[in-house]
């Protein structure tokens, strides 16, 4: 995500290194470079050129330049301004009310049923809402069958009337069902097609008025760049939505829809998609992307991350074996389990100050834990509880049973008796301190 760009900008602010100060000369030297970086990741030329200019205005006007090198200076100056151009602040859903519609609309293939399912999951885990998941394309095939696979998933009800053909009339029954059974949100899952047309437009339009949504959302495949921001301009000046949703964050994008849609249709994004799994979705914050586009990462997300998997309970016990040093490979398997739920591994690693671009050539596979969970269930109750009695014949069964080598049984074991003192020695006053500053950024 953002990995040419941020590469750009990196090489960008090179320009100021080693400068004492900040010049008309070296300012336009590394706005020309963020300008062509911004270009590359396929942002509008005028919205281009206009944020260039509001950063070279506010690095000229800069008096007082004691704590910051110009390099510093700048990097601040085009953050802020990264985070105006995507929104500046966070903006949530309108949830008031006793029922909240959302109506989903965007083009075909952009990902719209599978973010429905995400969405509704979203608001049934975190926000603890009777979610009823609609569909109403009646065009495509299987449109309606794999939203009813999506809610299964997740565990919510999808309301669907096959072989109704009118959408505006399935969108119209669908609330009056979601009163009658309890539901607090309704999300109703449009037809796409290729490309805008006035049937399209017309059909999606008497839904919205016919329902009167709360939240109308606009869906974007992100990897389209420019051409995601002139097909929400069109939906925007039928629908006038609350937000844009960006899916395929995760991919190979360049970000220009990310960077320009709020511009052009002065619409927050509200969300992002980042993966396929149902949990993979994120509220888009503007400060904390505009952070991992220049390499800063994005320590608050993962703390949160971590905090939606912290179990209190949990953790005493684990304490408690810890300071006993009977921390064993059954309660290692399940940090594996916890951390593998906080997303995929490459998404993380991203989040750290730095390591995204230490890391950036590295290929992070999700399925990287495979090998050490497969050497783990190879061993015996026993053998997990107390790792010191794996001699070398019992090496040479749990890397027959795993499918691994000898040498990879005996690395984890190595990993895991560092791993094991490290954890002993966090038992002290440093581990306090760091637990203390992480529920200080939270």
């Amino acid at each position: 995500m953002f990995n040419n760009l941020s590469d750009k900008l990196d090489k960008a602010f090179h320009v100021l290194k080693g400068h004492g100060k900040i010049t008309e000369i070296n300012v336009a030297e590394t706005l020309k470079e963020v300008r062509r970086a911004l270009l590359d990741a396929d942002v509008n030329f005028k919205i281009a050129k206009e944020f260039t200019k509001r950063v070279q205005e506010k690095a000229l006007g800069q008096d007082v330049l004691t704590t910051l090198n110009p390099g510093q200076l700048m990097i601040k100056l085009v953050k802020d301004e990264l985070t105006e151009l995507m929104g500046g602040e966070t903006v949530g859903l309108n949830l008031k009310g006793s029922l909240t519609i959302i109506l989903m609309s965007g083009l075909q293939g952009s990902g719209k049923t599978t973010f429905s399912g995400k969405l509704a999951n979203f608001l049934k885990t975190k926000k603890s809402k009777e979610v009823l998941l609609v569909g109403c394309d009646v065009y495509r095939p299987a449109a309606i069958n794999q939203l009813q696979v999506v809610g299964e998933q997740i565990g919510v009800e999808v309301y669907a009337e096959p072989d109704n053909k009118n959408p505006v009339e399935i969108a119209k029954n669908a609330v009056k069902h979601a009163k009658a059974n309890g539901k607090n949100v309704v999300i109703v899952d449009t037809a796409g097609r290729l490309a805008v047309d006035e049937a399209m437009m017309d059909e999606i339009s008497n839904i919205h008025k016919e329902i009167q949504p709360q939240e109308t959302l606009f869906v974007v495949d992100a990897m389209t760049g420019q051409d995601a921001v002139n097909t929400a301009k069109a939906f925007n000046d039928i629908l006038n939505f609350e937000g844009v949703i960006l899916t395929k964050l995760d991919g190979d994008t360049r970000g220009g829809a990310a960077l320009s849609i709020k511009s052009v249709v002065n619409k927050p994004i509200k969300f992002i998609g980042t993966g396929e799994k149902m949990d993979a979705i994120d509220v888009f914050h503007p400060d904390r992307m505009a952070d991992r586009i220049l390499g800063m990462g994005d320590v608050v997300s993962l703390v949160e991350r971590a905090q939606e998997q912290y179990d209190e309970e949990e953790a005493r016990k684990l304490q408690k074996k810890i300071a006993k040093n009977q921390f064993g490979f059954d309660d290692f398997l399940k940090q594996i389990q916890q951390i593998k739920k906080m997303g995929s591994m490459k998404d993380l690693i991203g989040m750290i100050p730095g390591a995204g671009k230490a890391m950036k050539d590295v290929d992070i596979d999700d399925d990287s834990f495979k090998g050490i969970e497969a050497i783990i269930h190879s061993m015996t109750i026993n053998e997990r509880q107390k790792p010191t009695i794996i001699n070398s014949s019992r090496k040479k069964r749990i890397a027959k049973g795993s499918g691994t080598s000898v040498q990879e049984v005996n690395q984890l074991l190595k990993q895991f008796t560092q791993m094991s003192k490290m954890m002993k020695m966090m038992q002290g006053g440093g581990g306090r301190k760091m637990m203390q500053m992480m529920q200080g950024m939270k």
